[in-house]
Order: C-alpha cells, then structure tokens, then sequence
C-alpha cells in the first residue's frame, strides 16, 4: 500500500503543475479544469480512511499554498476580489470533507462501480467549490451568488468530472503495478460460469 499511496503523491504532484499550465476558458464563463481536486476526489474512493486523510492533508495543503504564494489574497485568476483574511489550511479541511464523502461510497466502488464514483466526484468539486465561494462571501461580509458564478461554478465542476475516466484508469493500472487491492471483483468469471 505505501508504493501505491507514494505513487498517488506523485500523481497528485503532477496534477498540481498540470494545473498551473491550465487557462480558465473564457467562452465557457471562466470555468476551470480542476486537476488537484480530481486526482485527490478519485484517489479517495481507493484509499482506506487514513490514507484519504493523509492526501487531503497534502492537497489541500498545496492548494493553499499555491493561493498563498501568489498575489495577496490569493491567484487573481482564481479570486477575482483580493480577500487579506483568508487563512492558510481551509482547504485542508474542504479537502477532509469531500473526502469523507467518496469515502461513503467507498463500498460500491469496491464493488466494481467507479462510474458512480466519478459521477460523485463531479458533485463533489461542485460542492467544494460552492462551499470555497461561501467561505469568501462569508469572511468579505457580503454575500454574492448570481448566475454567472453558478454557472461557473458548474461548467467547472462538468469540464471537472469528464476527465474523471482517465484518473480512474491511471489509478487502476497504479494499483495493479504496485499489487493493491482496490476492488473487490478481481476475479473474473469464465465464459459458461453463471
């Protein structure tokens, strides 16, 4: 398991510079492809609970960092209102929560069905976003939710989840290299077996 949880780490690495390289799409209300959330999110439904709280430690962490190296307030392209009394680790703990919530469905995934899991990671990038949205309109003392940050909030967390099948994909042929067992249907029926 620790070859396995040490290649995530790496692939979360990956995800955290792929991200900087990716431009927010105008044509689409500035909505984003959200590379960390979705590797940390996949990546939670194959861990067991420490380890899924391990990498939101590490995502949330690097995501805060990220915002907190740039410009004060955060990355301009991201938060469109310079907020000073946002504070480092809320994304540790929005990580923690999404976590916990593909962890409740942790079950069926073993069972065999990622596609409910990416379905839900897509719910979950929408709620982590919406909730990241009320955190700000809550420390600002205001409170904003027109449609065009809906419909931001929503083209990302959509452009988000196709890209869902692919990090499934890596994290199965991660776990077959390393030998982890994240579904519990590996053994195959043989053609005539009913």
């Amino acid at each position: 398991m620790i070859r396995y949880v040490a290649s995530i780490l790496v692939l979360v690495l990956v995800a955290v510079i792929v991200q900087q390289f990716l431009p927010a799409l105008t044509a689409l209300s500035g909505s984003r492809i959200l590379p960390v959330a979705l590797v940390f999110l996949c990546a939670a439904v194959t861990l067991p609970p420490p380890g899924m709280l391990l990498l939101a430690f590490v995502c949330g962490f690097l995501t805060d960092l990220e915002n907190w190296i740039g410009p004060h307030g955060g990355d301009p392209a991201i938060y469109q209102f310079p907020v000073e009394t946002l504070r480092f680790g809320y994304s540790i703990i929005l990580y923690g929560v999404m976590g916990m919530l593909m962890q409740g469905i942790r079950p069926l995934f073993r069972r065999g069905n990622w596609q409910l899991s990416a379905l839900l990671a897509g719910i979950a990038v929408f709620l982590y976003l919406t909730s990241e949205f009320l955190l700000i309109n809550f420390i600002r003392g205001g409170f904003s939710f027109g449609s065009r940050t809906l419909m931001k909030i929503s083209l990302s967390s959509a452009l988000t989840t196709l890209f869902a099948p692919l990090v499934f994909w890596i994290l199965f042929a991660l776990a077959e290299r390393f030998h982890y067992t994240i579904r519990l249907d590996t053994q195959r029926r043989r053609p005539g077996e009913s």
